[in-house]
């Protein structure tokens, strides 16, 4: 099967899950405690006005007729309105979107960036007290809760030596670069890089405890997952091949032995940071992070439906197209994979 048409396959797959995930989250509606009219109407509001506000908000329709009008508005952009808050969801939704991917990306960067090089370090010198310190990290970096470790950092960096701001997003990365140009007269022009530095700094500096935080447990994971395949592939004929005709130690273990190691590692890396997308609620409640997670638990407690919907909704198609995009790029590291 060619590229093309195993890339058609995995998206035509990937379109019946996100089916599927709009499907169950619009039975929960039905399944879950709580009647959406009763957040939404006052007190003290009579039997009429709970009447015109179910019918304002298409629950006095037979099931099946508020699924089919769910999905044609899903088709158009429309996740539906908020009582609550007064204007459309989708503009709720999609704008937290990207403190959540901002969060999910910066996570995982950190993950990489040190789990990587840990786990090379602690294959290539197993039984040494750097292959110990690897081992030990990794048991603790797993071991310990998110929230515990956020909580902590909050404390000894942020309260007792004020290095770290304690929570909240002032800015969001792609706002810095609107400080590279302005509109003068309707034509652009250069500002001061000096603001635009200011703006990406303070993005840096309110961003690293929240990622570290969720990084944590993904960085153990994957020094573990390096270590174990670094091991593996160390040992393999071709690897003894390398070093049989001379070839450097260096270009032996990161250009073959590492470049191997990381088809799986890839793959664990794309599926973690789907889950990095859906599951940094408890991350961003404890830093006040204005992304989905936050959005989902206050949107729960007041049983905002239409949030909660498109929130959901929104992780799942993030977390299906990453999958896609994981299996791209594993073809593409692993030419002799065979697409069935």
């Amino acid at each position: 099967m060619s590229f093309g048409r195993f890339l058609f396959k995995r998206t035509l797959q990937g379109i019946f899950v996100v089916w599927g995930v709009v499907t169950v989250v619009f039975l929960l509606r039905f399944i879950t405690p709580g009647d959406p009219v009763t957040f939404v109407a006052p007190l003290d509001a009579s039997q009429e006005l709970r009447d015109q506000i179910a019918r304002e908000l298409g629950l006095n329709q037979p099931l099946y007729v508020q699924y089919l009008d769910y999905l044609f508005g899903l088709l158009q952009g429309d996740m539906g309105y908020s009582y609550l808050r007064g204007t459309e969801a989708s503009e709720i939704v999609l704008a937290r979107v990207p403190a959540t991917v901002e969060l999910a990306v910066a996570a995982t960067l950190v993950a990489v960036v040190i789990s990587i090089p840990l786990g090379v370090v602690s294959a290539t010198r197993r039984h040494q007290p750097a292959d110990y310190f690897a081992t030990l990290f990794s048991l603790v970096g797993i071991s310990t809760p998110n929230f515990w470790l956020g909580i902590m950092l909050i404390l000894v960096l942020s309260v007792q030596f004020g290095i770290f701001p304690t929570s909240r997003r002032p800015i969001g990365f792609l706002q810095t670069f609107s400080f590279l140009v302005t509109l003068e007269g309707g034509v652009a022009a250069p500002m001061n890089v000096g603001e635009f530095l200011d703006a990406m700094g303070s993005w840096l500096w309110h961003i690293t405890l929240p990622a570290i935080t969720l990084g944590t447990y993904f960085t153990a994971l994957i020094t573990r997952l390096t270590r174990s395949g670094m091991i593996e592939e160390l040992g393999q004929p071709y690897i003894r091949a390398s070093r049989a005709k001379g070839l450097p130690e260096t270009l032996v273990q990161f250009k073959h032995a590492l470049r191997n190691t990381l088809i799986p590692v890839i793959t664990v890396l794309g599926l973690q940071l789907g889950t990095l997308i859906g599951g940094a609620v408890i991350t961003e409640a404890v830093f006040s992070w204005p992304g989905l997670g936050t959005l989902v638990i206050n949107s729960i407690n007041v049983r905002d439906w239409p949030l909660i919907q498109g929130s959901l909704i929104v992780i799942g198609t993030g977390f299906v197209v990453i999958n896609i995009a994981v299996d791209a790029l594993y073809g593409y590291l692993n030419p002799q994979v065979v697409y069935e």
